[in-house]
Formats: C-alpha cells, structure tokens, sequence
C-alpha cells in the first residue's frame, strides 16, 4: 500500500503541468472502466457528463475521469482525454463507433497568472496518456498546480493549495481519495479543528482562522461566484451500482466538510466523484465504504496543502505558523 488513489486495483492517474502560469489537470483513468457516481455541492459547479452517472440513466461504464484548472475552460481538456482513448479501441459501443465516457469537473484558478493559460485538449491528452499506477504526485501538480486556498477575505490574503491522495483498506476492500483544493474557506485539521493552510491576517504573517474571524464579527470580502471549488475522485475495487456509488460520493462529501471550513459556499462548485472497479469481485457495505470514503477524502485535503510550494504572493502551510 502506497496511500494513493492507486492502490485501488485498475486505477491509473496522469498529470499534465503548464507551469507557465501555473494550471493543469489531471486524469483518473480505469483499465476496464468502472461504475461511476458523483455528487456536486456549493453553488458554482462546472462539470461535464454528470447527469449520466445518475442511476436512471442508461449508460453504466465510466473510462477516465478529469479534474482540471482554467475555470469552465478547462472542460476541453476532457475533448484531449476523449481521443487518447478513442486511439486505444476504449469507448462504449454506439452504431459504428465508441464513445469514451470521460466525466470531469474544474476548479478556478485563474487568479495566478496568465488567464489566458489554462488546459486544453491537448493537456487532456497529455494527462490520459501519461497515466500510470504508481503513487500520484502531490502538491503542485495538475490540476492542483494553480490552486489556492482562504480566499474569504480576498485573494491578497490567500495561500496556495493543491492536489493531495490517500487510500486505506479493510478486510481486503481499498478505497482511495484524489482531491484538488482550491477551497474558498481554510483547510483545518479535523482532529481539533485548528486551519492548517487558509485566510492570512491582514499583514500576511499568520494564519487568521477564518471561522474565528466570522464570529468576532469581521466581514468577508465580496466573492465571485466560481472563484474557488475543491474536487476530487474516490475510487473503490469493491463491486457497486451506480446508486451504490452516488451514495458513497454523498457521504465523500463529509470529509470536505472535516477539513475544510466554511465549505460548500457561494463561490465554490465541490464536486466529487466515486468510481468502483470491481476488481476484487466482492461487493461491500455501502455504509462502511461510504465511511472510508470520508476518511480518506479528509487526509488526502490535508496531504494537498502539506505538499503544496509557495508561489509568489502566495505561501504554502509550511510557511506559516498557526
């Protein structure tokens, strides 16, 4: 076990880094494909294919899953992922060709840099075909690599986030968390509540605690809705069914609210996705998936910020005291 997304059997993840402002994304890719399920909160979501994953709806297979930056532009690097495995024969069936059903989610990080700069197909493509199953790199990269964290109180004020993984398993079922966090509140450990990586005080120097400052009465800046969203994927090789795996995406969803404070706000569209590869032919208690699928999304949020580096104007949680 390497505590990563990819210690669940058939899962794949691929990075595609621009550092030139910096953006990216990243690509959960599963050999055989899986059952997928998502759940979306907050009120700024941009996804793609969500409402497929419903459990009325007809198609039951999901190949790649994309996470990126650049805001609604960003969803055309699930284009790139589409014709990677188009060339590979992967897709389902339709008439004369195949499909690749590839749902994604992005965040905003157009605040750093060059908005200009974000991914296209060509990143997609980059990311799908760079895929592998060792441990996923954290911190700085794809679709992490511009994001940033404690906005409530405006952007100046700030610190960088980024893309953490975890994974834990329990008599022989594993489940896995790839997350990207560029939450408008503050990561905080769940243990006691105290920020971790967030809202800095007015001189920059420390931690502000952006709970704390709310109920001492201090207002948050005015937000633009979309301006921040945290997501991820949660990954299982237990056998599932599409109501089976939007039920452990909802409860996911519980781990963001242990690790980020506020969440699910105005200016955030959290989505997350779970995906179960059935490669341990076993089916499990949803319940107890959806337990460990909280778990692990709350350690792989912490893991983000610890391993996130600073950018200019921006300081990672290594370089404050709380």
């Amino acid at each position: 076990m390497n505590d990563s997304i990819t210690d669940v059997a058939g899962v794949r993840v691929g990075h595609h880094t621009d550092t030139r402002r910096p953006t990216g994304c990243t690509v959960v890719r599963v050999e055989g494909g899986a059952v997928g399920g998502v759940d979306v909160r907050g009120a700024s979501p941009g996804t793609r294919e969500t409402e497929l994953l419903s459990p009325l709806n007809a198609v039951e297979v999901v190949h790649a899953v994309l996470l990126s930056g650049g805001s609604a532009y960003g969803l055309d690097a699930a284009g790139g992922v589409m014709r990677w495995l188009e060339e590979q024969g992967i897709g389902v069936p339709v008439g004369p060709a195949r499909v690749p059903i590839v749902p994604a989610a992005i965040l905003f990080d157009l605040w750093v840099g060059d908005p200009a700069i974000r991914p296209d197909a060509a990143a997609g493509y980059a990311a799908c075909a760079s895929a592998e199953r060792a441990p996923s790199a954290q911190g700085n990269v794809g679709a992490g690599a511009g994001a940033t964290v404690g906005k409530l109180f405006g952007i100046q004020r700030a610190m960088k986030g980024g893309l953490g993984s975890a994974s834990i398993s329990v008599q022989g079922i594993t489940v896995g968390a790839l997350i990207a966090v560029n939450a408008l509140g503050d990561v905080v450990d769940p243990t006691g509540g105290a920020p971790v990586a967030g809202a800095r005080s007015t001189d920059g120097t420390r931690l502000l605690g952006t709970l704390g400052a709310l109920l001492r009465g201090e207002l948050p800046a005015p937000s633009q809705p979309g301006g921040a969203t945290t997501i991820g994927v949660i990954a299982t090789d237990a056998v599932l069914t599409k109501a089976q795996a939007n039920k452990i995406a909802q409860m996911a969803h519980d781990g963001l609210a242990r690790s980020i404070n506020p969440v699910h706000t105005m200016g955030d569209g959290d989505t997350l996705f779970a995906l179960g590869t059935g490669a341990t032919g076993r089916s499990a208690n949803t319940t107890l998936l959806g337990a460990l699928a909280a778990e692990v999304t709350a350690r792989a949020v912490l893991r983000a910020v610890r391993a996130a580096v600073a950018l200019p104007g921006l300081p990672a949680a290594a370089d404050l005291v709380p």
